[in-house]
């Protein structure tokens, strides 16, 4: 990972120890203007050491600086801060150095905007967006280059849309909610009947999708992800939810506070999962299911049933050579006959 550095003359060691509440061990005065792997940095850079893999590159790092745990501090020979969690803290110092694009106050010339449609004064609307009816733009919130914001819409105070984003309608998104390009949420959802036609035949007919989405504070969504509006109720995320690329929220699905999914994640309709769930890369979730806080899924799993348990839960079969796979695949075949042998022998020993 290169470094990420500050445009200014950043920030002294005794600075983000006060800003961050942690133990400053080495000269405070040291200025930081960058973040950095302990492999890639340099003198004016700050590290971290989380995995204990990495300890070996401590003493060779040329950072001014390393964020440890206390345990560990006796590696250091530079400046060490001291934190219960490295990883977090160095999340925190480099939010710092973080600079986003400059997005001031107002609106682009080639934006389009309803009558209709509220955009406070402290907002921006960036070139070529569209705001529809009756919509809202809150205090600090920033909407990106192209974004569509549609009928019925909120968007936050200091939410925002980074660009390309689509709202398509009755979608209401909290404070400090950060949307990432391609997204698309208020889309239909997947809702169909079958029906049968004077002659017979069979067809699909639609069902009208009346519901809206709703994003709580602080979530954060990722590139291209989609979230369907409800049939009826609203789909909802909780507060600080964070969602990867690429994944799909079925219409009515409720997810809870504080829950991370990774990418490609599918999440089929009306599912209703807790809080402080973590659900692995390209997990699939069929419909109408309920799972408790606290579960972990691994990637790659199929969720064919309600959890009602913490804990970690995964399925599907792990990577092995080939010509070993191909004869498990014929032995899972088998299981079934297997079984009602086993079971025919055991009724025939009693």
């Amino acid at each position: 990972m290169p470094a990420t550095r500050s445009t200014d003359a950043g920030y002294t060691l005794e600075d983000i120890a006060q800003r961050l509440d942690l133990t400053l061990r080495g000269d405070g005065r040291a200025r930081i203007t960058g973040v950095a792997t302990l492999a890639n940095a340099g003198a004016t850079d700050i590290a971290f050491l989380a995995n204990p893999l990495y300890r070996n590159q401590v003493p060779e790092s040329l950072a001014a600086a390393v964020i440890v745990r206390a345990d560990d501090a006796e590696l250091v020979t530079q400046a060490a801060l001291i934190a219960k969690d490295p990883y977090s803290a160095f999340a925190k110092v480099s939010a710092l150095f973080d600079e986003e694009a400059d997005m001031p106050a107002g609106i682009h010339p080639s934006a389009v905007v309803d009558p209709s449609a509220h955009i406070d004064a402290s907002a921006h609307v960036g070139p070529h967006c569209v705001i529809g009816a009756r919509s809202v733009v809150m205090p600090g919130a920033r909407i990106g280059p192209g974004c569509v914001v549609g009928d019925d819409c909120i968007v936050g105070e200091n939410s925002t849309l980074v660009a390309r984003v689509t709202l398509v309608m009755r979608v209401r998104i909290g404070s400090r909610v950060r949307i990432h390009p391609g997204a698309v949420i208020g889309a239909d959802g997947f809702g169909l009947a079958q029906d049968v036609s004077a002659t017979g035949e069979r067809h699909w007919i639609k069902v009208p999708q009346r519901g809206g989405v709703v994003i709580g504070d602080d979530c954060e969504i990722g590139a291209n992800t989609t979230i369907d509006r409800g049939a009826l109720d609203d789909t909802q995320l909780g507060r600080d939810v964070r969602l990867d690329n690429q994944i799909q929220i079925g219409h009515n699905v409720v997810v809870g506070d504080h829950t991370a999914m990774a990418g490609c994640v599918a999440v089929a309709g009306s599912t209703r999962i807790g809080k402080y769930c973590l659900i692995g890369g390209a997990a699939g979730i069929v419909g109408h299911l309920d799972i408790c806080d606290g579960v972990v899924i691994t990637a790659m799993s199929l969720v064919t049933h309600s959890i009602d348990a913490p804990g970690q839960y995964s399925s599907g079969t792990p990577l092995m050579e080939s010509r070993s796979w191909r004869r498990s695949a014929t032995r899972f075949k088998q299981l079934d006959e297997l079984a009602r042998r086993i079971a025919r022998l055991a009724k025939e020993s009693m």
